[in-house]
């Protein structure tokens, strides 16, 4: 398309050519099995990116040179051994006979990162500062082991270049060990290791000249860095700049990734990957100011998700990659999509950050709103094909994510669908979410849904009330219940809900009921809504004091995510108030008393206020599906071994009037988007 002509022009890294200015940058997947290797599902997830168009793919992000870099937290790629080589060589064959290139980050992460697994080792850093994010104690690095470690970051290197990778990304950034030496913030030493600028940077051009020797000229080697750590103590822009030139200027660096931020501290982490809240490319300007001083290609990946920014920023020339991570994840065929004319079938990022913060706790991976991603080697796909049987007559009740999920495969299979919505719109929670102040982008989610459901020809009956005559009239061959759920006020009967002494976070965020004054909200859930809802009150002017039994108010908030809250909430004066649970809420003349006990000690506490806002979650809307089950074939159950294993379910097979029966999503038990948008995909793929 001649709009995004700059997307697909070529352009080399050192004599490597890459297809296109589309990278997919390097970040830690938590895929890595068997001791760090980079198994099946691991090559397949880079295999899709490749075949959707993906120019390079930078993998491995903190993937570890070192024996005592500790890789179990995070799953990461293991390059200390030449074990990894052969599976290297599966990665790059099924990446390059799509035509894409792959590189791999490497990296010792010095005191970033946890001692307490895998070998339990004692943990290094210039001048043994401890790490507050990983709240990781380590001990000073001497002479010995810095020679050690810049060997084992050539040997890595020669790994890479063993098992048919196209280069090694040096990690300077994060804060991982060559940038701890950089930083005068954590690096406070006397020897030729410290102090001065060339004795700061000694490390890290050591360890490049080891690379680029045991390499030699021609294999590409690239370095990441930070364009500004934020820190009043630590490198800022122009530091940084100095830096970049200085390294530039050896020759022996072929392209340079910026991002914008350190990320030691949990507040400086949330910049790090920009969630929703943040506006588009933030820290652009940090990578144009580092291309500025350099002689070789820059890339620069934060917050950049369609296209159109991605074509901007080259027209305007300020780096000559654009890292579209998340995006890939999101939808690793982008690329195809653009060169197909389907800009609007590209399912975008949203910022939700459900990938990342998933990966802070520990766990791989995931899109909020692409259940195949990551998933490919189980069969999920990102492009569903249509049926070979029979054409079926699919009723999906409920157009939240799941059941727009459900109608959308369904749809694709080739099956007659009608989707039933007793709301005015469609979105489901997804809607109530994207009320709040910093989830307002959720909406996307369900928009590209619902425009899906639209090309696809679904018929959608929006403010349908469904009952059990209705779905016997549609007379489907399988129903979908995707009913979702209502707030779970009625737990404590103390609490008053059956008379208005509490209201839900629901009620407050829909406009249903109007806000307070003074409000004490109560979340016992500590994810999203709690804090949300807090969120927004604040902006309409209301006192709020957010309290929860559990230890700290939005503890189930990822750490990329819960940092842009907490800033937000304590620039609006929200008292935060953690131990304490909601016993019983009573009136006084025209004021609430809300009884709180405290979990440890017993010890009880009253709050006067005129709201207050409760989020317990909720409970399954599941009236529809016990009148129905009886009469379905399979009554209503679902086989888990199928289900887990994402193959067809085996009543697909049988023959009967009956209709099948299913229900996903928070109808069944409250989970998440990801959870029901995984069910509705597992459970259609096969139809």
């Amino acid at each position: 398309m001649s709009q995004f002509d700059l997307l697909f022009q070529p352009l080399n890294i050192n004599k490597l050519t890459i297809r296109n200015r589309i990278v997919s940058t390097a970040h830690a997947e938590v895929y890595a099995t068997d001791g760090g290797m980079t198994t099946d599902r691991y090559v397949k997830y880079y295999e899709e990116k490749a075949k959707g168009g993906c120019g390079l793919c930078i993998c491995g992000g903190s993937s570890v040179v070192s024996i005592d870099s500790p890789q179990s937290w995070w799953s990461s790629v293991n390059l200390s051994t030449d074990r990894i080589i052969p599976h290297f060589q599966n990665l790059a064959d099924a990446v390059h006979k799509h035509g894409g290139r792959i590189m791999i980050q490497i990296s010792h992460m010095g005191r970033r990162s946890r001692w307490d697994g895998e070998n339990w080792p004692n943990l290094m850093s210039p001048s043994g500062i401890r790490e507050p994010v990983h709240r990781a104690t380590c001990k000073t690095i001497e002479v010995e082991e810095i020679r050690r470690v810049i060997g084992d970051f050539a040997r890595a290197a020669v790994r890479a270049k063993e098992g048919g990778l196209d280069g090694v990304e040096l990690s300077a950034v994060h804060q991982h060990m060559i940038d701890q030496f950089w930083s005068p913030r954590v690096n406070k030493r006397t020897d030729e290791w410290g102090g001065s600028f060339e004795n700061r940077m000694r490390f890290g051009m050591e360890v490049l000249k080891a690379v680029r020797e045991a390499v030699g000229p021609d294999f590409v080697v690239g370095m990441r860095i930070t364009g500004d750590e934020f820190h009043p103590d630590g490198l800022s822009h122009e530091d940084m700049k100095q830096i970049a030139a200085y390294y530039d200027g050896t020759g022996m660096v072929d392209y340079f990734g910026v991002v914008g931020s350190g990320c030691d501290t949990h507040n400086t982490l949330a910049n790090v990957i920009p969630n929703m809240s943040y506006p588009p490319e933030p820290f652009l300007h940090l990578a144009a100011g580092i291309k500025d001083v350099v002689s070789v290609p820059v890339i620069h990946a934060q917050n950049i998700k369609d296209p159109n920014q991605a074509q901007r920023i080259l027209e305007q020339g300020y780096v000559d990659f654009v890292g579209m991570t998340r995006a890939h994840i999101a939808d690793p065929h982008l690329i195809a999509k653009i060169k197909l004319n389907q800009v609007d079938q590209i399912r975008q990022c949203v910022g939700a950050n459900y990938c990342i913060d998933r990966q802070y706790m520990g766990l791989d991976v995931l899109c909020i709103q692409n259940a195949a991603t990551s998933r490919e080697y189980m069969g999920l796909p990102h492009s569903i094909t249509k049926s070979e049987g029979p054409q079926r007559k699919v009723v999906v009740i409920g157009g939240g994510p799941g059941g727009m999920e459900a109608a959308r495969v369904a749809a694709e299979r080739g099956h007659q669908v009608t989707l039933l919505e007793r709301g005015a719109e469609l979105g489901g929670q997804v809607s109530i979410a994207a009320r709040a102040p910093q989830r307002d982008q959720m909406a996307g989610i369900t928009r590209w849904l619902a425009m899906e459901l639209q090309r696809l020809g679904v018929a959608i009956q929006l403010n349908t009330e469904a009952d059990a005559a209705t779905v016997r009239d549609l007379r489907p061959d399988v129903c979908i219940l995707a009913t979702g759920g209502r707030p779970f006020l009625e737990q404590n009967p103390e609490w008053g809900a059956d008379d208005g002494r509490v209201v839900s976070s629901w009620d407050i965020l829909t406009g249903a009921v109007e806000p307070g004054k003074n409000v004490l909200i109560y979340d016992t859930i500590c994810e999203f809504t709690g804090m949300s809802t807090a969120d927004y009150l604040t902006a309409k002017g209301a006192l709020v004091e957010l309290v929860t039994d559990d230890i700290k108010p939005g503890v189930g908030i990822g750490g990329t995510t819960f940092p842009t809250y907490y800033r937000s909430l304590y620039e609006k004066a929200v008292i935060m108030t953690s131990d304490l649970a909601l016993e019983a809420v009573y009136r006084e003349g025209d004021k609430l008393v809300a009884v709180l006990e405290n979990e440890y000690t017993g010890q009880k506490e009253e709050r006067v206020v005129d709201q207050v806002v409760v989020e317990n979650g909720t409970r399954p809307n599941e009236e529809l599906y016990y009148q129905l089950k009886a009469e379905s074939r399979n009554q209503g159950q679902i086989d888990n071994e199928a289900l887990f294993a994402a193959q067809a379910q085996p009543v697909l097979a049988e023959t009967g009037e009956s209709m099948i029966l299913w229900r996903l999503g928070d109808c069944v038990s409250q989970r998440n988007v990801h959870a029901a948008i995984y069910d509705a995909l597992r459970l259609c793929k096969d139809l």
